[in-house]
C-alpha cells in the first residue's frame, strides 16, 4: 500500500497531463466557439497548434538551460538532458508546424485562385519561413552531434551550438515575422495571450491545454532520458 502511495505521489503530474489532455480534446472539440469570419470552426485548432508551440518553446528553454549547466559543470548527465529536451522540442515543433500549415490552408487560401497559386502565396508567409528556419537550425544540432565521435567534445560543441540555436529561435519565430508583412495573427502582440484575441470560454480550455501538452512533452523526455542513461550504463559495463 505504501509503495502505491509513493508511486501516486511521484506520478501526480503524469496523471494531471492525461486528465488535462482528455479535457482538451473533449472540450476543445465539443464546446461552442466563436464563429469568427474566415476562421469558423477551425479556431478549435488553437488548442493544438498554439499549445504545441508553447510546449516546444518551454522544452527548448529547458534544453538550453541544461546545456549551460553542462558547460559549467562538465557533467555528462546535463548533456543527455539537453539533447533529449531538444529532440522532443523538435517533435512538438514539427507537430505545431504541421497543424499550423493545415490551418492556414483552410483560412488563408483564396478559393477563387488555383490551388498552386494559393500555395505559392502562402509558402512566402514570413511566419512559416521563420518557423522552418528555426526547426532546420535544431535539425542541424542533431546532425552535428552525430558527426562527432568523441563524447566530451560532442557534449561541449553541442552545448555551445544549442545556445546559438536558442538565440536564433526568437528572431526567426517572434521578431522577423512581426517586422515583415504577415497574415499570421499577433503582429501587434502575442497571439492568444492578448485579452482581445480569445474569449473567456476558450481560455478555460487554452490554458489547461498548454499545461497538458507541456507535461506530456516533459513526460516523453524523462522516458527518453532514462532509456539513454540505461544505454550508456550498458555500453560502459
Amino acid at each position: 500500500m505504501a509503495v502505491e502511495k509513493n508511486y501516486m505521489y511521484k506520478s501526480w503530474w503524469k496523471i494531471l497531463s492525461v486528465v488535462l489532455l482528455i479535457y482538451t480534446f473533449t472540450a476543445g472539440l465539443l464546446m461552442k466557439v466563436p464563429r469568427l469570419p474566415a476562421l469558423e470552426e477551425t479556431i478549435r485548432n488553437l488548442y493544438f497548434h498554439v499549445c504545441m508551440w508553447f510546449c516546444m518553446m518551454i522544452l527548448f528553454t529547458v534544453s538550453v538551460v541544461n546545456a549551460i549547466r553542462y558547460l559549467r559543470t562538465l557533467d555528462l548527465k546535463f548533456d543527455i538532458y539537453s539533447r533529449q529536451y531538444a529532440v522532443v522540442g523538435i517533435i512538438f515543433g514539427l507537430l505545431g508546424y504541421a497543424t499550423g500549415a493545415i490551418w492556414m490552408s483552410y483560412t488563408w487560401a483564396d478559393p477563387n485562385n488555383p490551388a498552386f497559386q494559393s500555395f505559392s502565396a502562402i509558402a512566402r508567409e514570413p511566419k512559416l519561413i521563420g518557423a522552418a528556419i528555426a526547426l532546420l537550425i535544431y535539425f542541424a544540432y542533431m546532425v552535428l552531434r552525430d558527426s562527432i565521435s568523441d563524447m566530451d567534445k560532442k557534449a561541449r560543441v553541442s552545448a555551445v551550438y544549442n545556445i546559438f540555436a536558442y538565440a536564433m529561435l526568437f528572431p526567426s519565430i517572434w521578431i522577423l515575422p512581426r517586422i515583415l508583412p504577415s497574415l499570421h495573427p499577433g503582429k501587434e502582440g502575442n497571439p492568444a495571450l492578448n485579452y482581445g484575441d480569445i474569449d473567456s470560454s476558450m481560455r478555460m480550455v487554452f490554458y489547461p491545454a498548454v499545461i497538458g501538452w507541456t507535461l506530456l512533452g516533459v513526460w516523453i523526455t524523462t522516458l527518453k532520458i532514462r532509456l539513454n542513461i540505461l544505454k550508456e550504463k550498458k555500453a560502459t559495463a
